[in-house]
């Protein structure tokens, strides 16, 4: 039987006849397009991050982090400070803007922002730090914070990855400006195609990004400003709100397969990964690394086991940012660490006996290397 690096049928199966019942009310309401469904989830998000003001539903993780930084200001001629071992959305939306994505090296354990280079790389055009909080844990939002304060820039967190985390004992996404989230289906909390929300403790940067989600309308049919079309429908909105309330529950159980993996493979040769300080590691992937990368997965393959590598190459050799100027060596943590890393399987269905199953079969390969 293949076991692969994310499924998601178990968990349908569970939540079958809940999640059926919650579209049939839609289809049955006569209103598909930001309605009650979707203004009640953006209310019970922002309540589980304990922050005072609705959230904005979009219609992706990428639109999410593009709208946020147009609400920001962000645009033609300014910087935006990242990574480059992040997903393509994250610099994909900073290009959308007319802005230039400014990268900085990653720490080479917990493969976040690197704050001690940080403040090298802000220059005056600089507008918005975008630090990624990769894998299910947050970067160091203190020294970020801190930064941004000294040069008066915002600071836009990418909360893709992290649902379920926290960062000091807050959930993260509320330490920065205005955060971005994902509900891709592979997502701690995803829905059944795309969707994405916007979270601030700001009124004024929500009621921007509510304007602009829908062609910069504050009422119906006159634009105040140039907008887009980027809306949370019903239907993923009344999915969202149910797994919500199974959201921590979820999170407790990627928190103890990775605790398992930890244990299994603390002697393997492979190099696991740490739980970075302040953090509550939501475990959105468990990413771990060994020179070997490529050959391990294909005699894994071999056996039914089917693994992913999140992210092969770093952003800034990519043919598509070419244009921002840089090359191989600008980076040198992030570009060993995207020849060296995989991920295992990790997601709250993933039975005890699989997840042996993986690693009886790594511990068996590493040891022939």
């Amino acid at each position: 039987m293949t076991i692969k690096v994310w499924d998601y049928l178990d968990e349908y199966a569970e939540l079958r006849e809940e999640i059926l019942a919650a579209v049939d009310r839609v289809f049955s309401s006569g209103w598909l397009i930001l309605g009650e469904n979707v203004k009640g989830f953006e209310a019970a998000f922002a309540e589980y991050l304990g922050i005072g003001v609705p959230g904005v539903g979009v219609n992706s993780g990428t639109d999410a982090l593009f709208l946020s930084l147009r609400a920001l200001g962000v645009g033609e001629g300014d910087e935006v400070i990242t990574v480059p071992n992040t997903a393509v959305p994250t610099v994909a939306a900073i290009t959308s803007t007319g802005a230039r994505a400014r990268f900085v090296d990653i720490d080479p354990v917990s493969y976040l922002m690197d704050p001690a280079k940080l403040a090298a790389a802000v220059t005056d055009r600089t507008k918005c730090i975008l630090p990624v909080h990769l894998y299910g844990q947050c970067a160091d939002m203190d020294a970020v914070n801190a930064i941004a304060k000294r040069h008066g820039l915002s600071v836009l967190e990418d909360c893709a990855q992290c649902t379920g985390a926290r960062y000091r004992d807050r959930p993260a996404g509320t330490e920065g400006d205005v955060a971005a989230w994902s509900f891709y289906p592979t997502k701690n909390l995803g829905t059944y195609g795309d969707g994405g929300m916007i979270t601030s403790r700001r009124p004024d940067l929500t009621d921007r990004a509510r304007s602009l989600r829908m062609y910069g309308m504050k009422g119906r049919y006159y634009a105040d400003e140039h907008g887009y079309n980027s809306r949370l429908d019903e239907v993923h909105a009344a999915i969202l709100a149910i797994k919500l309330r199974h959201l921590d529950r979820w999170v407790e159980r990627r928190r103890a397969l990775a605790d398992r993996y930890a244990a299994a493979l603390a002697n393997s040769g492979l190099v696991l990964p740490q739980e970075a300080p302040g953090n509550y590691h939501s475990w959105y992937v468990y990413v771990v690394r060994h020179p070997a990368r490529d050959e391990i997965l294909a005699r894994l393959k071999e056996r039914d086991i089917l693994l992913n590598v999140s992210y092969p190459w770093p952003i800034h050799i990519m043919t598509a940012y070419e244009n921002l100027g840089y090359g191989t060596g600008d980076f040198p943590v992030a570009e060993k660490m995207a020849t060296e890393i995989f991920s295992l399987p990790m997601y709250p269905t993933l039975t005890d006996a699989d997840q042996d199953r993986v690693c009886a079969a790594l511990l068996e390969i590493l040891g022939s290397l």
